[in-house]
């Protein structure tokens, strides 16, 4: 009964003084602004090494961020196309502090680069482990496909130590967002029409890449519009909405169009004889994946299947996430609006990861 009296409340007010609610969103920025500082790693050796390799190395270095925790297990945040890392988890933010330090990893507007990312990430890692620790990577969808290329290579698993890993509805390879040729189950689905466009586009041919980015442009601002429809905003998510709207507004068309073809060099996990990554994994899955997904997505396919997910992640667990409203499922990655739901599996999962650690202080 409360809660019902509360909800129009919020909403008259957002009606009658939009003066107040954009100082308290204005606010909310700040504090986050305050509580998250530019960081960078004492040592950058693979990111040097990799600087006379790229066309300009403003155009793809990731920005790195750093918002200190109380816990001794930090964690690296890798977002999805968007929005940025340090926005994807604003609701999780204060769970991931109890247990360490938050690392976020943005990515260039100008442009990308898998191999200075994946350099990047290598050296953040070695820079916590010789801080006496080792993090966990939380990725979250096309950032799933960039962290699971990036720990298949030998010298990763060689040189640095990942505590764990969790992916939130990953996306391992290009095949889980656009169908086969010829295949047309599920109907036309936006997102699948606006990478199909992208990927035909000639990198030659700018005014083509600018047209198709700006489609997709439109594709994402309305997907994001969708989750906060009917929604009780709070200064928080206004904040973050903001944030999100700026972010794909002024990604400039080589941005995107680098990052889209990123996703291109993704394996498919169902060709994986070796696994991803051997210690503790957490895969979230949304209740409604599908929505995006397209239902002959490699990756859904290997998660669900045991002896295939035990070849991926031989000490992982798949989590469905779902939500307890009727007409409010979990959509693919919504971290911001269905936190409430995914934050008791991700702290049950960083409760077990932290007991051995526990039992060994005692």
């Amino acid at each position: 009964m409360k809660s019902a009296r509360v909800i129009p409340l919020m909403r008259k007010t957002v009606r009658t003084h939009p003066t107040l609610v954009s100082v308290a969103t204005a606010a909310s920025g700040l504090i986050r602004q305050i509580a998250i500082k530019p960081y960078t790693p004492r040592k950058r050796q693979r990111e040097l090494l990799l600087k006379d390799h790229v066309s300009s190395l403003h155009a793809v270095r990731s920005h790195i961020f750093k918002e200190k925790g109380s816990g001794d297990i930090p964690t690296i945040v890798i977002g999805g196309f968007v929005p940025d890392a340090t926005e994807v988890v604003e609701f999780q933010r204060p769970l991931l502090k109890t247990y360490g330090s938050i690392y976020y990893m943005n990515y260039p507007r100008n442009g990308f680069s898998s191999k200075m990312f994946h350099a990047q990430l290598a050296d953040l890692i070695e820079d916590i482990n010789q801080r006496g620790k080792k993090p966990v990577i939380f990725s979250v969808s096309f950032g799933c496909g960039l962290v699971a290329q990036f720990l298949r290579h030998e010298g990763v698993r060689e040189t640095l130590r990942v505590r764990g890993i969790i992916m939130a509805s990953p996306v391992l390879c290009t095949e889980d967002l656009v169908r086969p040729e010829g295949e047309r189950g599920g109907g036309v689905r936006m997102l699948e029409s606006n990478l199909k466009r992208i990927f035909k586009a000639h990198p030659e041919n700018a005014e083509e890449v600018s047209r198709q980015i700006e489609r997709a442009r439109r594709c994402f601002q309305s997907l994001f519009e969708a989750g906060a429809e009917n929604r009780v905003l709070t200064s928080r998510h206004l904040s973050i909405r903001k944030k999100i709207m700026e972010v794909v507004k002024k990604t400039p068309s080589t941005g995107g169009y680098e990052r889209a073809l990123a996703m291109r060099e993704f394996p498919s996990p169902g060709e994986a004889t070796l696994p991803i990554f051997t210690g503790p994994a957490l895969a979230l899955l949304a209740e409604m994946e599908e929505n995006l997904l397209v239902a002959t997505s490699p990756t859904l396919a290997a998660l669900k299947n045991p002896l295939t997910r035990g070849t991926l992640f031989p000490h992982g667990k798949v989590k469905y996430i779902t939500s307890p409203v009727k007409d409010d499922a979990v959509a693919h990655a919504s971290l911001i609006f269905h936190h409430h739901c995914y934050n008791p599996a991700i702290q049950a999962w960083y409760d077990k990861l932290q007991q051995p650690v526990l039992f060994a202080v005692v």
